[in-house]
């Protein structure tokens, strides 16, 4: 038995957003786990909001993700085109075959008509549709329609009857079509309309599953009447809750950044995000909030996944972003830090030098997103970190004077390595001068590094070394 079919298929209007995200990373698990394959297919029949732009940036963060397709516009299969606009005389074949069936009609009202039937029926307090006012037009009246310049869309004929479909997340779900109304299948430009170019193409393109957001559930059962009326067998279906903001709203841009560019320029890795998407609306068996791409791919299963909608949590987020950096080998963790660090004049000197490697090694439990590097990174190079207004007040006390005049007076008569010398001046100083606790080592932090907080002093000095110390001692001291 082959495995199954799903298809992940955005539409080029925009950036890839999180929600969109979790639908491909939802196929891809569920391929992956059932031995199957996943399709990409570009709906870009929307012609004035479509863009190449947001095709290639749709692929570059797909790639990023690591959420790789088997079939789609740069893997040809066997049931290509992957782009939508590529397959228009499909639509138009498959449009003559409802005609001559008589299942559609070719329907003439303006958008404006359209909207006054539509705000008549909320008025009465009725379901918003189409009430079919071209359904019954004669072929004179169609003519005459044709003869004053009017292009028809087409829209499908609902029949009163129920659909019925069992949802793999849902469970049973039941629609009544007389609530639906006619629905055009393609617009009067020619193009097909969602629903219809969705039908077609899951059928020729052999999906068997189609795992999409419940926002859609309603589309479906529009969709399985298209099936009926093909004599097409419909796919299974799966419809997951929505990712939905702190206020329990649908996510969009009011509540902070929602697309994968946004957080790929914060410095989130690629597995923290595939790792948190796959927390939300929780479809694993593992109870672990960390999991490695194998470990998702053979947990994940629609059955577990919540019906309820997932609130994104960008703390959360971090949180295991920050994980992930803590675990990272430090080479790999320097080269996915280098745009970051170029972006702040870092050269390649520098991110090179073992020196580097070293501060990396120690500051890497501090921070959650690459994008911080150069606040926790800056203390190491002269000219690079300013004194805070906290550091400067507590340098300008006579015991701190006192404390870094006795820690300068130890490292100018002394010449060992840091890691003998740091101890070693520290009990001088203690001893000098009586300081101790944070009397002791908050003025050598604050002189050494311009913060009050910070890595362990003895790390910080092992890097910095003897003479880069002495240097920033001399003007705290005294």
């Amino acid at each position: 038995m082959p495995g199954p079919r799903v298809r992940f298929a955005p539409s080029p209007t925009g950036e890839l957003h999180v929600g969109n995200a979790r639908t491909a990373l939802f196929n891809w698990m569920f391929a992956r786990h059932h031995g199957g394959r996943l399709i990409l297919r570009i709906e870009d029949t929307d012609e004035s909001r479509s863009a190449l732009s947001y095709q290639l940036n749709l692929f570059d963060d797909l790639k990023w993700l690591g959420l790789d397709w088997d079939e789609g516009p740069d893997k040809e299969g066997l049931y290509g085109s992957y782009r939508q606009s590529e397959r228009l005389d499909i639509y138009k074949n498959h449009l003559q075959r409802l005609i001559d069936s008589d299942l559609v009609y070719p329907c003439y009202c303006t958008e404006e008509e359209l909207e006054e039937e539509r705000q008549t029926l909320i008025l009465s307090k009725r379901m918003p549709r189409y009430m079919g006012k071209c359904r019954n037009l004669t072929q004179e009246q169609k003519k005459q329609k044709e003869d004053e310049g009017k292009k028809p869309s087409y829209r499908f004929k609902i029949h009163s009857q129920t659909i019925e479909f069992e949802d793999l997340i849902r469970g049973a779900m039941k629609f009544e079509a007389d609530a639906i109304g006619d629905f055009i299948v393609v617009r009067s430009n020619g193009m097909p309309a969602y629903n219809f170019a969705v039908v077609i193409d899951d059928h020729l393109m052999k999906i068997t599953h189609v795992i999409r957001g419940e926002d859609h559930l309603s589309n479906t059962a529009l969709q399985i009447m298209l099936y009926w009326a093909f004599g097409f067998e419909p796919p299974t279906f799966a419809h997951h809750s929505l990712i939905l903001g702190k206020d329990r709203a649908k996510l969009s841009k009011r509540h902070g950044s929602v697309s994968i560019g946004e957080f790929r320029k914060q410095g989130i890795l690629p597995e923290a995000m595939i790792n948190y998407l796959g927390l939300l609306g929780s479809s694993f068996s593992d109870v672990k909030e960390v999991l490695s791409r194998d470990e998702m791919i053979a947990g994940f299963s629609l059955e577990r996944a919540s019906k309820s909608g997932a609130i994104f949590d960008e703390e959360k987020l971090r949180w295991i972003n920050g994980i992930y950096i803590r675990n990272s080998q430090t080479e790999d963790l320097v080269e996915r830090l280098r745009p970051f660090l170029a972006q702040s004049g870092y050269s390649d000197e520098v991110i090179t030098s073992d020196k580097f490697k070293k501060v990396i090694d120690l500051v890497k439990t501090d921070f959650t997103t690459l994008a911080e590097i150069e606040n926790h990174i800056d203390i190491f190079f002269d000219g690079r970190y300013p004194t805070a207004p906290e550091a400067v007040e507590l340098l300008s006390k006579e015991n701190s004077r006192n404390v870094n005049q006795a820690f300068l007076e130890y490292l100018t008569g002394n010449d060992d390595e840091p890691k003998k010398l740091y101890p070693a001046a520290m009990k001088f100083v203690k001893e000098k001068t009586g300081a101790k606790g944070k009397e002791l080592f908050m003025p050598v932090r604050a002189a050494l590094t311009g913060k009050i907080h910070g890595p362990e002093l003895d790390k910080v000095f092992a890097i910095l070394g003897r003479e880069a110390a002495i240097t920033r001692l001399k003007p705290f001291s005294g």
